[in-house]
């Protein structure tokens, strides 16, 4: 391993910045951990050492060798490719020095039963939510034990499911890194998962939990129908409670053993239909939910266990399948005889022709339109839910991890029916109402898509445009099809992350060719999907922290005190010359073919920066014409002190960074829980650097666009912006019809389209 570089980090010594290191499961551990929250103690195996051992035991050829012909659509071949890749990973020898390591750190946290987990770097991010793509080993004991149950989780990301993903989201299967937290075992009397949000109708006020007796794998699997205790945000008061009836819980296997290291044990009938958790452990409960999402400033999805009448958090991670409720409430009324009823896991309304699949090993059953059944839908019939038109379960609750998958693909679902495998037939015409939980006999409605209006709505014109925020290639296609002007920010990140590497580190090996190609991979994707509209790409504003986080960063970057602050944006470009132009040979390429790909230069401090990476960006043959335009982020205070001056640069627009110019106004850490409540776009101070920024751009003739969070969370602060004469609002997707119905109103009252 590298010098310099970790193996294991306790959950105390890492945080959110540290994902690629330690993946989503670990950083939201070493989060929480640092915030006070009650976590079972323990300690993470890197990615760094993930990435060691693929070099050092030679088995990264193999393993390309097999994956590169696969065809990820075909369930048999996928199975096949999976199992031997696994059996390659397995079968490799461990670096003894990190076996020692591990071994030490198991007995240094005091032994005893633990749950070794897999955290994927890729994993559990804001712009996906796969949950369960790879492997959790519980009830582990032993030093040796516990080594094995890493390399297990190391061959896991190699399960099927994994593989699939990662091709569909045009992924090196080798360079996604997994990370192992190893964690005390809470031995569950009760357990489940806390939604912050109500994950169906995206009902920010309420607060959802789900409960079970036992260990929390029967409710994420789906095998139980749990309790469900609504809670108001506001006041934290319960509203409602549904108890589901349970026969059997989930306990530890006291023979132990890997294949069956949980036994199910019957419930005596008095148990079967007892509330599994008081009202003061509900409110308790909820009242953490609310700390951790403050903490996060977003909503979470939070698993929980009981022990000893401790509550402790076992993970927590983004939600991200929130949706607009008016969405859901468009969904037109069906009134022919209910077949079916069950939990709404996904909304959307769908007909086709029943498709019961017993086992994932049989989902290469399932076509293109077929309505997919199943006993629970567990995370390995992922392929199988893209191909269908809507899922049907028996088990489980609308927080179990297929539901979520099925919301992030936007397939309607109905989960925890109890009878639909007996009831329902092969090849049977049925109609699935995601958005009320029914199911109909025969095709009774016609398709709505998630998120999309069931009826046809005018299409609105404003003079003001309306751009969209995208940093995920697989919503590039389906968010083009909206009634969107382009994209007013396109983020790098994600498609850099994905490459893995840090380009410095391509450069010192001669793979210089190779960033800029996957670079332009992924860039094409989303210039393809909107042309001719524009694309408006902002060029890496990774930080120090995130880029010593690649494969070889730590050799090209210092370590920061506040890298918020530090060597970002600009700067780097004009000191770190030859990664830029990698970036720009990208912008190049792309362009060949797809004229609408603009760019956006993000952190500028001063005026000679921008004048310096400007010339730069000219030498390499990226010169402002008709056709290429070039933005600059507005988000330090020098940049609306001095604004003209940038502009006679030589800039044709410019986009306001809400989040780091409110930041650097107030003075606010845009992460600190404490101040959250002073952080707010519509402060004196940040009104009048916007107004300033948008009434000199339009003096000047350059274009001005916003492209923060403010107008995707204050509808009341777009109509100001439009007022003050802006060009275009860009906002996060579920926002664009909002924000088109916003800026149309506010036009009409000031006669823009006169």
């Amino acid at each position: 391993m590298a010098e310099g570089q970790k193996a294991i980090v306790w959950f105390n010594e890492v945080s959110k910045n540290d994902v690629s290191l330690v993946g989503g499961k670990g950083a939201n551990l070493g989060e929480m951990t640092n915030a006070k929250i009650p976590v079972p103690p323990g300690f993470i195996v890197t990615a760094n050492a993930y990435y060691d051992f693929l070099q050092r035991s030679g088995i990264t050829d193999k393993i390309r060798e097999l994956l590169e012909p696969l065809d990820v659509n075909n369930s048999k071949q996928l199975q096949q490719v999976a199992n031997k890749v696994k059996e390659i990973m397995l079968n490799a020898t461990m670096p003894p020095e990190l076996a020692r390591e591990i071994r030490e750190a198991y007995i240094k946290m005091g032994r005893g039963l633990v749950a070794v987990r897999s955290s994927a770097t890729a994993e559990d991010l804001p712009t996906a939510s796969f949950a369960g793509q790879q492997t959790t080993f519980l009830n582990v004991q032993g030093e040796e034990e516990v080594v094995a149950a890493v390399q297990g989780c190391w061959a896991s990301l190699f399960r099927p499911r994994a593989i699939f993903y990662r091709q569909q989201q045009g992924f090196d299967h080798l360079k996604v890194g997994i990370a192992v937290p190893v964690q005390k075992m809470v031995q569950s009397e009760a357990s489940g998962v806390l939604f912050t949000v109500e994950p169906v109708t995206s009902d920010a006020s309420k607060i959802v939990i789900e409960a079970v007796y036992g260990l929390g794998e029967a409710i994420v699997s789906g095998e139980v129908n749990p309790d469900l205790y609504i809670v108001n945000k506001e006041d934290v008061e319960i509203s409602n409670k549904k108890i589901g009836k349970q026969d059997w819980q989930l306990t530890r296997n006291p023979a132990g053993g890997d294949k069956n290291p949980n036994i199910k044990v019957p419930l005596p009938p008095s148990m079967q239909t007892q509330q599994k958790l008081a009202d003061d452990d509900i409110i308790t409960l909820a009242k953490l939910g609310k700390y951790i999402e403050d903490l996060y400033h977003f909503p979470q999805d939070i698993e929980w266990a009981k022990e000893d009448k401790e509550i402790f958090i076992v993970q927590t991670r983004p939600v991200t399948t929130i949706k607009k409720e008016a969405a859901v409430k468009v969904v037109p009324e069906i009134t022919a005889p209910v077949f079916l009823s069950g939990a709404p896991a996904s909304p959307g309304i769908a007909s086709g022709p029943v498709k019961i699949v017993p086992e994932a090993s049989q989902i290469d059953k399932v076509n293109e339109g077929d309505i997919l059944i199943a006993e629970m839908t567990t995370p390995d019939f992922v392929p199988a839910m893209k191909r269908a038109a809507a899922i049907v379960t028996d088990r489980g609750g609308r927080t179990a991890h297929a539901a979520i998958v099925s919301r992030e693909l936007g397939v309607p679902c109905v989960v925890g029916t109890e009878q639909a495998t007996s009831t329902l037939k092969d090849g049977q015409i049925i109609t699935v109402d995601g958005s009320t939980g029914k199911v109909y006999e025969g095709k009774v409605a016609e398709t709505v898509l998630p998120g999309a209006p069931a009826m046809p709505k005018k299409k609105i014109k404003t003079k003001t445009r309306v751009y969209v925020n995208l940093a995920e290639p697989e919503a590039a296609d389906k968010v083009a099809a909206r009634d969107v002007d382009g994209v007013g920010l396109l983020r790098a990140e994600f498609i850099i992350a994905g490459i893995g590497e840090h380009p410095n580190y391509m450069i010192s090996q001669n793979r210089g060719q190779e960033f800029i190609d996957k670079l332009a991979k992924g860039l094409t994707i989303f210039a393809k999907a909107f042309n001719p509209r524009p694309v408006v790409y902002r060029t890496n504003d990774f930080k120090t922290n995130e880029y010593r986080a690649l494969k070889g960063g730590e050799d090209y970057e210092a370590v920061e005190e506040n890298p918020m602050l530090g060597y970002r944006g600009a700067s780097r470009y004009i000191t770190d010359i030859e990664v830029f132009k990698l970036e720009l040979e990208a912008i190049k390429k792309v362009r060949q073919k797809y004229a609408n790909l603009w760019v956006m230069i993000p952190f500028v401090r001063t005026v000679d920066e921008l004048a310096s990476t400007v010339r730069i960006m000219e030498s390499e043959g990226l010169k402002r014409t008709k056709n290429f335009k070039l933005w600059m982020m507005a988000e330090v205070p020098s940049n609306f002190i001095l604004l003209e001056k940038f502009i006679e640069v030589g800039i044709d627009g410019i986009s306001i960074g809400s989040n780091d110019l409110t930041q650097l106004i107030l003075g606010i850490d845009r992460d600190s829980g404490k101040l959250a409540d002073t952080f707010d776009e519509r402060d004196e101070a940040v009104m009048i650097a916007l107004e300033r920024l948008i009434k000199v751009s339009k003096s000047m003739g350059v274009t001005s666009s916003i492209c923060g969070q403010a107008p995707s969370v204050y509808p009341e602060l777009t109509e100001k912006l439009v007022e003050w004469g802006i060009t275009s609002v860009s906002v996060s997707p579920d926002m664009i019809d909002q924000t088109r119905e916003i800026i149309a109103k506010v036009e009409e009252k000031l006669k823009l389209n006169d």
